[in-house]
């Protein structure tokens, strides 16, 4: 009979202890990952939800959601506000490296003046690069006089230092950056721009107009499902091993070691001697 006291025994404590410590180790890493994959999924549902309501929300007046002209609350991403006055056409810009659908190309933002005088930046949409790349072939002009605009808030975009721009161009969405181009600085809202939705009278040509998000758990779910799954196959091949390891206490002594020894893959080499062997050929 094998002795209980070797390290190979089924009922060598320690060693199973130690291998049942590290699977149970392993299986709570797993579930607090997959814990994290649920929390980033319902993270990011939520987060779809929002900007569907948001999108389909009403108009409402500018100061409703921006009391202020450096305010920005964290939710109201994609909420419509309604404008009433004039476009500073002269005070035009482009923002380069913009991508639309795949494409390389340009947004067009443009300062619009609102009635009580403070300056909000309007975003119209985007261009594909042009001939020479480093333009839009043609810039579609934004209506003149008196303009009813819808634009969907989206919050400033940072500074990123070390990016430059032509003139005319400025590298990214930045209406603090536009008021101190276009001499309208302390007048505009700084927190927010906003992306163009409609705008009355409307012009022939506008720029391509932004597109709803949407909304894509990604693989968040599959991602929490595997980590389970590798919880629960680590208890699978404790138990795998312990059943391996009490076949093979069963075996006579001198056996034992043969059976825990790992066994050699055969090549193809070998499986051409043994057909020649039955053979009687070698």
């Amino acid at each position: 009979m094998s002795d209980p006291e070797n390290p190979y025994h089924p009922s060598g404590v320690r060693r199973w202890g130690a291998y049942l410590a590290l699977v149970l180790v392993f299986a709570v890493a797993c579930a607090l990952l997959s814990w994290w994959q649920w929390a980033r999924r319902a993270e990011t549902i939520a987060q779809g939800t929002l900007v569907s309501r948001n999108f389909e929300a009403q108009p409402v007046a500018i100061d409703t959601l921006l009391p202020s002209l450096d305010s920005w609350r964290n939710g109201e991403e994609w909420r419509p506000v309604e404008l009433h006055g004039q476009y500073l056409r002269e005070q035009q810009l482009l923002v380069r490296n913009r991508v639309y659908n795949g494409n390389p190309g340009f947004e067009v933002l443009v300062p619009f003046r609102l009635d009580d005088g403070s300056v909000f930046v309007v975003d119209r949409g985007w261009l594909p690069i042009g001939t020479h790349q480093d333009a839009p072939d043609t810039v579609p002009q934004s209506p003149g006089g008196e303009v009813t605009v819808i634009a969907r808030l989206q919050q400033s975009e940072p500074v990123l230092p070390g990016r430059t721009a032509p003139s005319g161009q400025i590298p990214e969405v930045n209406p603090e950056t536009v008021a101190r181009m276009s001499g309208t600085a302390g007048k505009t809202y700084t927190g927010a721009y906003g992306l163009l939705a409609g705008e009355t009278p409307a012009p022939a040509t506008r720029p391509a107009a932004v597109q709803e998000p949407v909304a894509d758990e990604g693989l968040h779910l599959s991602y929490a499902l595997q980590w389970i799954a590798f919880g629960l196959l680590a208890f699978f091949g404790l138990f795998w091993a312990y059943r391996r390891e009490k076949r093979i206490n069963a075996l006579p002594v001198e056996q034992q070691a043969a059976a825990r020894a790992p066994r050699r893959r055969s090549s193809d080499s070998d499986a051409e001697d043994a057909i020649l062997d039955e053979a009687g050929i070698r």
